[in-house]
């Protein structure tokens, strides 16, 4: 593998809402400092996301040294949201995994409701220590996760993009390429590596910072959506379902849970530590298939 290093890194503050590029990032057990520690649910307690909302896509969250936001979007007054007092909290059905989080002020579920033109609330998650644990399928004893969809981070490497988005051009949506690495959502970049050297990464080192490698990430409807006008189209899943199929899903990528603490910075080597298994010679892959198989579940 040639010289592997941080190419970008991206925080959520608002599960669903635009990313926000960052030169560093504290590394905490659960997921970047700020990433997605807050999230809007519907009248139900669900969670709401760009599968439902796509709209979502064109809202911005800023992080404020408080720890509260500054939400805002394009023909609305911009708002600020103060970190709600732990005083109460409300159930949350975030994939159908049930979590406690604290509502924030009226003000904010106004606006938001506003936004989206259907009643929904903003909530805090307050103490991810212990109010969410990863899917104990992937999961170390004790580790839990924030808002995000089911491991504290996620990495990609801009090579299987380009690798991607090459036989997107092949193919029969041509004209929807080539597709921006923001469709993916990751909380980390990597360049110079070969297309794909993810697939068996068992355990690396981003700078200080130690992580293991808990699943592939299977991709949903999200990616297909324009992160800049919340337009949908078919790529890029449909031609991860003709090269990128493992067992019943589409993948792009892999969910990484930290090991150590520290920080991660643009420019930072990445190593890999260990390397596990591919996919089985079943499943459909670019390229030949490599080493053990890993079970998607």
């Amino acid at each position: 593998m040639e010289f592997a290093a941080v190419q970008s890194i991206h925080l959520y503050p608002v599960k669903a809402f635009q990313g926000l590029a960052a030169d560093a990032a504290v590394v905490e057990p659960w997921g970047l400092a700020g990433d997605r520690r807050w999230a809007l649910i519907d009248a139900g307690g669900k969670v709401v996301t760009q599968r439902e909302q796509p709209r979502l896509a064109l809202a911005a969250a800023e992080p404020l040294a408080d720890g509260g936001l500054r939400l805002s979007a394009a023909g609305r007054s911009a708002i600020t949201i103060e970190v709600p007092e732990p005083s109460g909290t409300v159930p949350v059905n975030i994939f159908g995994q049930k979590i406690e989080t604290v509502p924030a002020a009226a003000a904010a579920h106004a606006w938001c409701s506003a936004y989206l033109d259907r009643d929904v609330r903003l909530v805090h998650l307050d103490d991810p220590a212990i109010r969410r644990p990863v899917d104990p399928d992937y999961a170390l004893p004790g580790e839990t996760v924030s808002f995000a969809d089911g491991y504290p981070l996620l990495v990609t490497t801009s090579a299987s993009l380009d690798a991607l988005n090459s036989l997107i051009a092949e193919g029969r949506h041509a004209a929807e390429g080539p597709l921006p690495m923001n469709r993916f959502r990751p909380s980390v970049v990597v360049g110079g590596t070969e297309a794909w050297a993810e697939d068996e990464w068992a355990r690396l080192s981003v700078g200080e910072v130690v992580f293991r490698v808990a699943r592939t990430c299977g991709r949903c409807v999200v990616t297909t959506t324009d992160q800049g006008t919340a337009a949908r189209g078919r790529e890029p899943l449909y031609t991860l379902a003709r090269h990128r199929r493992f067992g019943g899903s589409l993948v792009f990528g892999q969910n990484l849970v930290p090991l150590t603490r520290g920080t991660i910075r643009v420019g930072d080597p990445v190593r890999v530590l260990e390397r596990g298994g591919s996919a089985s010679a079943g499943d459909r892959w670019i390229g030949e298939p490599r080493g053990r198989s890993r079970s998607l579940g």
